[in-house]
């Protein structure tokens, strides 16, 4: 069989270990740097006096081919900081995702396994937890989890525009008052997070800003001033469409999307994202007029990526590169890390908590799965995972081994309920393995009637084995 079995791999609610942040919070900030080499430039900062600020923009579906239409982005946090190359999502999926920015830890871990789980995220082991505790003031602006009650507010936010996903005239739960706000979300979200940004002329706390405008989720509706913009032209790349697909699943078999349809969702992500590249422009300037450009840790990620008929794929939720490799930047001048540099490192969503509280000297109790930005760290490969929610869908649950060079994908019977809880045999319906080097774009899976001697040829059973730790870790 394509992929062949590998007998039974029972998915574990225990974690058998962890990896936890070390140190006292004696050391305060000054000590990050002292106490671990540094990506170049990183300095650390003097003194809890000194704890940066933070800027937290998450995107909506932002595939990482889409630096056209984010120039000031980048000319701020990639010019004027750190951009990450080898950037990912662990759950290429919105709230798993999310969850994963807040907690530092992955899916099988913090229980955001689908979107209907958003309750299942335990808020106490939250970045904006822990920043709210050490004296931030906190803001949220824009969407936060699937799933969740608009008219709740977001657990450990100080103040919050809480938007209903949309692009225009849309509800808002404002510090706790549902109501509708008519304009486009993305310029609203914009606004609401200068203001905030302007109490800090008069309010002395350093402050924490999540900021996620909708952009670019379906139906990427561009604002009025971007709806005819003209975008790049696109010929697509090998794996649109993908000739031969009779070595990969078969949910990827039957996909029937074209050129064209990845085309028509390319050019309106482009022109949606317009607007954030504007909102991101806008708190760069107002950064720098309230005198807070230095010492502001700023972070930019996408939740997940995007497929434009990739393997004939629209969408997310695969383990293909389009789907979980995303844009990635930093910037913290004060911190050392403002000269514009390149880092190759293969890095994550689940690193972005680790990060910030690394900064702001904060030692948490909670595990983290992903380390500190700032440190040395430099993994050699990531764990990838999604779940099935209910039994209907088309797709098994799948996790999937990351490296530089080498990619290797398991696929399991295996659902998820509402509330993220697991059911199922686990056993192994499908498997898939690239070479990333000779095979960036994942043509030719090397398990399609392989022999039990390419088999060991290719180190699989490693691969297997270690892909099987890390699901349980």
């Amino acid at each position: 069989m394509s992929g062949g079995r590998t007998g039974r791999v029972i998915e574990g609610a225990g974690v058998s270990r962890r990896r936890f942040l070390t140190g006292s919070a004696a050391t305060a900030a000054a000590a990050v740097a002292a106490t671990s080499p540094a990506i170049p430039g990183f300095t650390g900062v003097a003194s809890s006096a000194a704890r940066p600020n933070v800027l937290l923009i998450v995107t909506d579906d932002q595939p990482k081919q889409t630096n056209w239409a984010i120039q000031k982005t980048i000319n701020w946090l990639g010019g004027q900081g750190v951009t990450f190359s080898n950037g990912h999502v662990t759950t290429p999926l919105c709230a798993p995702s999310r969850s994963s920015i807040f907690s530092g830890r992955y899916a099988h871990n913090h229980g955001v396994r689908n979107n209907a789980a958003s309750l299942s995220l335990d808020q106490s082991t939250t970045v904006q937890r822990h920043l709210k505790q050490a004296g931030y003031r906190t803001g949220l602006f824009g969407k936060y989890l699937n799933s969740w009650p608009l008219a709740d507010a977001p657990p450990h936010f100080e103040e919050w525009a809480l938007l209903q996903p949309g692009y225009v005239d849309r509800q808002w739960n404002v510090n706790g008052t549902v109501q509708t706000i008519n304009g486009y979300t993305t310029n609203i979200i914009r606004n609401r997070t200068l203001a905030f940004l302007e109490r800090a002329r008069t309010d002395t706390r350093p402050w924490f800003a999540y900021v996620t405008p909708y952009a670019s989720h379906e139906p990427n509706t561009p604002a009025a001033q971007y709806a005819d913009t003209v975008v790049p032209a696109w010929n697509g790349r090998p794996s649109v469409p993908e000739a031969d697909r009779s070595d990969k699943p078969a949910y990827v078999q039957n996909a029937t999307n074209t050129l064209a349809d990845g085309r028509a969702v390319r050019t309106r992500q482009l022109r949606t994202l317009l607007s954030v590249d504007d909102a991101v422009q806008a708190f760069r300037d107002k950064l720098a007029a309230i005198g807070q450009l230095d010492n502001t840790l700023v972070i930019y990620i996408g939740d997940n990526g995007f497929q434009w008929a990739d393997h004939g794929l629209l969408g997310k939720g695969t383990p293909y590169s389009p789907a979980h490799e995303v844009p990635f930047y930093l910037s913290w001048p004060a911190g050392g890390l403002g000269g514009g540099t390149t880092d190759n490192r293969i890095v994550a969503n689940i690193d972005i908590a680790p990060t910030i509280l690394a900064a702001a000297g904060i030692i948490p109790g909670t595990p983290h799965d992903g380390e500190s930005l700032l440190s040395a760290f430099d993994r050699d490969h990531l764990l990838i995972e999604w779940w099935k929610q209910g039994t209907a869908g088309v797709k098994d649950s799948w996790a999937s081994f990351v490296a530089r060079n080498r990619q290797y994908v398991e696929y399991y019977d295996l659902h998820t309920d509402t509330s993220g809880r697991v059911s199922g045999t686990g056993q192994v319906t499908f498997r898939e393995y690239y070479d990333l080097v000779n095979d960036p774009y994942q043509l030719t899976n090397r398990l399609y009637q392989a022999t039990p001697a390419d088999e060991q040829n290719l180190g699989i059973p490693t691969l297997a084995a270690r892909l099987a730790a890390d699901r349980q870790s």
